[in-house]
């Protein structure tokens, strides 16, 4: 159905999708939503952790703290204070900026960060709790989620970033918090679609792609905070001719507002990273390394890797990897990696490791298969792969992976986000029993009534700065 059919005598989609968030009350919201908002927060500090000082975070900070303001709520594992659109895209850019964050498995889009970022520096301005914050990811996190599968796969092939969606998680998570009525909630998601743009190439093969998840934080929440005092927009921006679905390329845009409340996205397509890099990836990975394990394969052994994965097609990643981004969005890199250490792991990102000569040996040895079989719908990130080791001695071992480990088909389990929070939440300089209080604090988000009990466990008592110059 196209966009304009869809709005074709109907109520405003944004404001059936208004109505639904305001009259959801807190009951309606099964408890594993809840459990997964709480995994998704913990993730996203996680994250952040492995992000904070990492240079394009440093410049955000540096140039958010220069502007100053009220200090309403935290800079996560610094001891600074800024208003909260400020600590909201402070934040979620240190969380992007380390592609260790969340993704909906049906686009890759980071959710997850921009809902969890609003909504704690929201709600420590509010004097809210963690209930409040929960209910509010969870509803921010279904909004953005339905819009952004109406757009998939046509916004990136139109050349969008998942960041004109996330604007909307960003947007409903505050707009909830703040208490807004079905009219205000409406021209709150209007200006979400008309706020803020992000070309996917350039979240590929630069540092734009945290500018965008900063942006989508920080202008989420002002599209809140602008309809709580009265602004307007159109409220037929979504489905109007020219609109936001048009112009986004969208597809089913019959299903944004089908069956609402029956299942809840969080549960059903949020995955947490349980290893670092792009989401589509790491199905691949996983079962690169279990082909490796299966056939007890050495590196030298390799004649070829072939990768049979239809999402794969069209993609064209770097396949010589020198820093972050371009590792973060090379399968090759991924996979031989895989190989060579059977497993990718949270030190594959860092230098050290592309440069490993084992690695950088298999790298020119992965090849995509000519002929993989067709993909079942058009969620292309969804669906995992099949990695076959062709050795030089004439033997071949395969591996399929369908879905990646942390996500609701691959298994998602609160040990593998604490182990990834003990892994990362140290390398921000937090001591080790401040690791353990915040993550016992996230345990317990839900009857925590004041979310600063959780931020102030997360403050550093000095950070030196880095000249972003």
């Amino acid at each position: 159905m196209s966009p304009e059919a869809a709005g074709a005598g109907a109520a405003p989609l944004a404001r059936v999708l208004a109505g639904f968030v305001v009259g959801t009350r807190p009951g309606d919201i099964p408890p594993l939503a809840l459990e997964r908002a709480k995994m998704s927060l913990a993730s996203t500090i996680a994250s952040t952790a492995a992000g904070v000082s990492i240079p394009s975070a440093a410049i955000v900070r540096a140039t958010e703290l220069d502007a100053g303001g009220a200090p309403a709520a935290a800079v996560w594992f610094t001891p600074a204070r800024l208003p909260a659109r400020a600590a909201a895209r402070t934040n979620a850019v240190c969380s992007d900026a380390a592609a260790a964050d969340d993704s909906d498995m049906r686009s890759i889009a980071h959710i997850g960060t921009i809902v969890s970022t609003v909504s704690v520096a929201l709600a420590e301005e509010l004097g809210l709790g963690g209930a409040e914050v929960l209910r509010a990811m969870v509803l921010g996190y279904e909004v953005a989620g339905r819009i952004d599968e109406a757009l998939t796969p046509g916004r990136m092939r139109r050349g969008f970033h998942g960041s004109v969606s996330t604007v909307f998680g960003g947007a409903v998570a505050a707009g909830t918090l703040f208490g807004l009525d079905e009219e205000r909630m409406t021209h709150a998601i209007a200006l979400a679609a008309t706020s803020i743009g992000g070309m996917a190439i350039s979240a590929d093969t630069s540092w734009a792609r945290e500018w965008h998840a900063g942006l989508a934080a920080m202008l989420g929440l002002d599209a809140a905070r602008a309809a709580a005092r009265g602004f307007r927009a159109e409220p037929s921006v979504l489905e109007a001719p020219r609109g936001f679905l048009s112009a986004m390329n969208g597809e089913a845009v019959e299903a944004i507002t089908r069956d609402l409340g029956a299942s809840w996205d969080i549960v059903t397509d949020m995955a947490i990273k349980l290893m670092p890099g792009a989401h589509p990836f790491h199905a691949i990975a996983e079962a690169a390394s279990e082909a490796a394990i299966a056939g007890d394969v050495r590196p030298d052994e390799v004649e070829r890797i072939v990768l049979t994965a239809a999402q794969l097609a069209d993609w064209h990643g770097p396949t010589r990897p020198t820093d972050l981004v371009s590792a973060a969005h090379s399968f090759v890199y991924f996979t031989a990696a895989a190989v060579a250490d059977r497993g990718f792991r949270w030190e594959h990102i860092e230098p050290a490791k592309m440069a490993d000569p084992v690695i950088r040996g298999l790298l020119d040895r992965v090849v995509l298969d000519p002929n993989p079989p067709p993909l079942p719908d058009r969620f292309p990130h969804r669906h995992g792969g099949t990695v076959t080791l062709v050795l030089k001695d004439g033997r071949e071992v395969s591996s399929t992976c369908r879905a990646p480990r942390g996500s609701s088909a691959g298994g998602l389990e609160w040990a593998d986000v604490e182990a990834k929070y003990r892994r990362l939440v140290p390398r921000s300089g937090l001591a080790s029993d401040a690791v353990e209080a915040s993550l016992a604090c996230l345990r317990s988000f839900g009857t925590v009534g004041d979310v600063g009990v959780l931020t102030r466990r997360l403050a550093l008592p000095s950070m030196g700065e880095p000249d972003p110059r």
